[in-house]
């Protein structure tokens, strides 16, 4: 079955937006795993396998899949 000009068009630019956050999301992987090294920060994974990151000035993260929260 053919696909229209214009699913293929969404399709594209999923894919796109895709290898962007991917990219992204290594560049911020990279930026905390640079205040780890320099002491700025610590990471751990919690009982439930989530990444805790807790910065040296006392806020706390949850890294998840797509979305970084701030706990304290």
């Amino acid at each position: 079955m053919a696909r229209s000009p214009t699913t293929d068009a969404t399709s594209r630019t999923q894919a796109v937006g895709s290898r962007r956050a991917e990219g992204s999301k290594l560049l911020v992987m990279a930026a905390i795993g640079e205040m780890v090294d320099h002491g700025r920060a610590e990471w751990s994974r919690t009982a439930a396998g989530e990444i805790e990151l807790r910065l040296l000035t006392g806020e706390v993260f949850l890294l998840g899949e797509v979305a970084v929260t701030r706990v304290a």
